[in-house]
């Protein structure tokens, strides 16, 4: 299998362009919806949770930008467990969903909704980067739990297909 490129050390740049482009048009927020998306579809491809160590902006901006600043604290042990993580997952998209249906149809709207999101979490990522270590984000990204959500889901199915195979041979 061939080795898949991480592009960590500039994909930070398409979360930077994200931000400034949807200050001076706020229905360049849409392009968020590929942000999220991403995730999900190399997932649902099978791939677990490689955007997460190999493509995701959010990722490479806290990694890179963060690196001086951060007091390199661990992340307290409740933060790291799946109850925290669901409890996130859950949260973020109650807040999106409950944006997304006051937006109703108008673009701008869904822009701002996602710009919102997209940025609140940033600013959370950053807040954590600076007081545990630069990447603590990614350890409770609802984005990089569900894709693993994902992933065990698949990785469970595959096991019990490999168990009725066997039980009929």
């Amino acid at each position: 299998m061939a080795k898949i490129k991480s592009h960590q050390g500039w994909s930070w740049i398409l979360l930077i362009m994200f931000l400034l482009l949807s200050i001076l048009d706020i229905r360049f927020g849409l392009l968020g919806f590929i942000c999220m998306s991403a995730p999900i579809y190399h997932a649902l491809r099978g791939k677990g949770k490689i955007h997460c160590s190999k493509y995701c902006p959010r990722g490479s901006l806290l990694g890179k930008f963060l690196q001086r600043l951060s007091f390199e604290n661990e992340l307290p042990l409740f933060m790291k467990g799946k109850k925290a993580k669901n409890t996130l997952l859950g949260l973020m998209l109650f807040m999106f969903s409950l944006s997304l249906y006051h937006a109703g149809f108008d673009s701008r709207a869904i822009g701002f909704a996602v710009f919102r999101l997209m940025t609140v979490s940033l600013i959370f990522g950053m807040i954590m980067g600076i007081i545990y270590k630069p990447r603590s984000w990614c350890i409770v990204c609802p984005m990089g739990h569900a894709t693993g959500l994902i992933r065990d889901f698949q990785n469970q199915n595959n096991r019990e297909k490999k168990a009725n195979q066997n039980q009929v041979a």
